[in-house]
């Protein structure tokens, strides 16, 4: 693939983050001094982001709220170097919000106030839809990033809608409890799966033990690609009809979590459209997702 001619179109959610962060340990009930932070977030708003940082100009579709906080959010990721012009306002849901607690040793609770895709989701796929908007002038050459926090039966009416057999999907969990939204992708060409281990076992029905299990037992159960990650284990890149490939990370100092696994995805595709071999891409993507977590990289 060649970034050149490639359109990247991040659909899911965009959204404010709120982290609290301490560098202490934090038990049940516990209160500890730290930082709190206000920042753009969101799957498809993460990936996009990093795309961007890498050179790359994705085009968003979400929905925010027809308040001061989503046009904020929107001129904010305008800035960021996103496209918004087909970004759905809603005149009748807030945007919304994420709030994460962390300490030291990673993410300790979260909590997504995310309600706006699936309430008003059908908007997106009908401005995806809509010829006026060309934005499937050319589905072979289109990747689009979808993430889980749609309905199920929003995300299958994309899976099995004919104007989007030619698009290539890359897939990311919003979380372990939305995971079984994704079934629906099971036997769909042109379709790669980003997850980590929990989300794996759960889409594979059973507790597996590591990514190159879960990898494998993925693609037997019908994904076409899976790249499973498990934090500081090793990760692994399985395709039907090609070896697995996995890669070990090198042990990092933890200074956040929150949108680690979004950095990974989204250099994982950059490499890709930009002709990387899967080790390569593998590698790249790996070393960012450390340097994210470590504090190397904002």
């Amino acid at each position: 693939m060649n970034a050149s001619h490639m359109k990247v179109i991040c659909a899911g959610s965009v959204l404010w983050d709120v982290i609290g962060r301490t560098e202490d340990v934090l038990g049940l009930g516990g209160d500890k001094g730290g930082r709190i932070v206000r920042r753009p977030g969101g799957v498809a708003y993460n990936i996009a982001q990093k795309l961007a940082m890498l050179g790359t100009r994705p085009l968003i579709l979400s929905v925010l709220g027809n308040d001061t906080e989503g046009k904020e959010l929107c001129e904010t990721c305008n800035t960021n170097g996103l496209d918004m012009r087909f970004v759905y306002f809603s005149e009748a849901l807030p945007t919304d919000q994420y709030m994460a607690i962390e300490d030291k040793n990673g993410l300790v609770a979260a909590i997504a106030d995310a309600h706006s895709l699936e309430r008003e989701g059908d908007a997106i796929l009908a401005t995806l839809l809509d010829p006026k908007n060309g934005l499937l002038d050319a589905p072979q050459n289109t990747l689009l990033i979808l993430d889980g926090n749609f309905t199920e039966a929003q995300l299958s009416n994309m899976a099995h809608h004919e104007a989007l057999k030619d698009v290539t999907f890359i897939i990311a969990p919003a979380s372990p409890g939305k995971v079984d939204r994704l079934r629906c992708f099971f036997n769909r060409s042109n379709t790669v799966l980003f997850c980590n281990l929990s989300e794996a076992s759960i889409l594979s029905d059973a507790s597996m033990t590591d990514a190159k299990e879960a990898a494998q037992t993925l693609i037997d159960r019908g994904f076409d690609r899976v790249i499973v990650t498990n934090g500081s284990e090793m990760a692994c890149d399985a395709a039907r009809n090609f070896d697995i490939l996995c890669q070990t990370p090198t042990p990092v100092k933890i200074q956040g979590v929150t949108g680690a696994g979004d950095v990974f995805m989204a250099c994982h595709v950059f490499q890709e459209i930009n002709g990387a071999t899967r080790e390569n891409a593998l590698s790249a993507a790996i070393l960012a997702a450390g340097n994210y977590v470590s504090g190397q990289e904002e």
